[in-house]
């Protein structure tokens, strides 16, 4: 590609040039060895943006959970799975045309096989004073529980806090309140919708605090996940507008033991940040950046039965929000293979209908290990929620 600058550009300009200069120069500048994990060179080829050069795995299906419908449910995002009984869940957010609008309501649907899903139903129907999205899951006992953020219209900054559903069938529901810390107090934040369970039954996730969202892990040994949470010891790297540089992570274990939360960067480096913790999540290292490429935008990580480690996101280095690619690593630290889970470019058909903040891609994927099979869930150009399903011999490394 070739450019021709002015003598003197205009301030427009410059500031385009470096957006486009920026991720370059900072993955350049990047020193692999101090990372918390590393992608080696060459993994992804930029020159292909539609397939980053990466194959399909063996086995791998896509499936429509929900279609978006004309004039009645135009927008769903924010896909969430979970397994409890004998049947895995699906929650995610629903509004007839915008993003975050005020008619935004939580659905869900379930399923036997991965591969047949119910229609779906209403998690929480839309509020007059506050937008309500999905929080994620969790299940102690016979009892799931469905987490569900709720941002009020009168608050600023902008921000919210978490509420809980419980069921023991996974069709009646009943609200069971706020989640609280160790000290009663409600959370004071949205959640983020990844829940790992690590060491001695430590349950570990993040949350946006207020005032506004700062990303800060929190973690419990309260089976339920209903009380007894604590803040992990962890410092932003910055906040813009109430915002932290650091945003809706997802996290994984290293073979050493370490626990690894890996971050969207709000600041568009369009690599994945990290912070590394060896005491279970009690404590977090300074956020660096690593150099595996990403959209800016959520991302889904975990481990597989073998230990072996996972991340699934878009590798474009830009805010293009495709293709979508699972990363693996065996000890958390060197990725060294990936796969493509769906091509972009001229392989992917954009929205069908307008809306606010739509925008063609595979959006905010999350990821579930169930029945020998890696479930990634997602929003297809903010419209349709889709599943891909990974045969576990496909990822696992021989």
């Amino acid at each position: 590609m070739r450019f021709t600058l002015a003598i003197t550009p205009s301030a427009h300009v410059k500031k385009r040039l470096w957006a486009f200069l920026l991720p370059v120069i900072l993955g350049a500048s990047i020193d692999t060895s101090a990372q918390p994990f590393s992608v080696v060179e060459g993994l992804f080829n930029g020159t292909m943006p539609e397939t980053m050069g990466l194959q399909l795995p063996v086995g791998v299906e896509h499936i429509t959970v929900y279609q978006g419908q004309e004039g009645k449910s135009q927008y769903n995002h924010g896909a969430v799975l979970y397994s409890f009984g004998n049947k895995i869940y699906l929650q995610w957010q629903s509004s007839a045309r915008d993003e975050d609008a005020a008619d935004t309501a939580v659905l869900y649907a379930s399923s036997r096989d991965g591969l047949h899903w119910s229609e779906p139903r209403i998690l929480e129907k839309a509020r007059s004073n506050a937008v309500v999205t999905s929080g994620g899951w969790w299940s102690a006992g016979d009892t799931l529980y469905a987490f569900i953020n709720v941002w009020p219209n009168d608050l600023q900054p902008r921000g919210g806090h978490v509420e809980v559903l419980s069921s023991s069938d996974g069709i009646h529901w009943e609200n069971t309140g706020r989640p609280t810390f160790a000290d009663g107090r409600p959370l004071d934040g949205v959640i983020e919708q990844d829940f790992h369970r690590y060491h001695n039954g430590r349950i570990v996730t993040a949350l946006h605090r207020q005032p506004g969202l700062r990303a800060t892990p929190i973690y419990t040994d309260d089976p339920s996940a209903l009380s007894g949470w604590k803040l992990g010891e962890f410092a932003n790297l910055s906040v813009e507008n109430d915002v932290s540089r650091e945003l809706e992570p997802s996290s994984f274990q290293r073979a050493d033991g370490a626990l690894v939360m890996v971050f969207r960067d709000q600041q568009s480096s369009f690599h994945v940040l990290a912070s590394v913790s060896n005491d279970n999540g009690a404590t977090w290292s300074k956020t660096q950046s690593t150099n595996l490429p990403d959209s800016r935008a959520k991302q889904s990580a975990g481990n597989l039965p073998d230990g072996s480690v996972f991340l699934v996101n878009n590798p474009s280095s830009s805010k293009v929000r495709e293709p979508l690619a699972i990363s693996l690593s065996r000890d958390g630290k060197i990725f060294d293979r990936a796969f493509l889970l769906r091509a972009g470019g001229n392989q992917l058909a954009g929205p069908r209908y307008e809306g606010l903040y739509k925008r063609k891609g595979f959006s905010y994927p999350k990821s579930l290990v169930w029945n020998d099979s890696l479930y990634v869930a997602y929003g297809e150009n903010k419209e349709d929620i889709v599943v891909t399903r990974i045969p576990l011999t496909s990822l696992l490394a021989h």
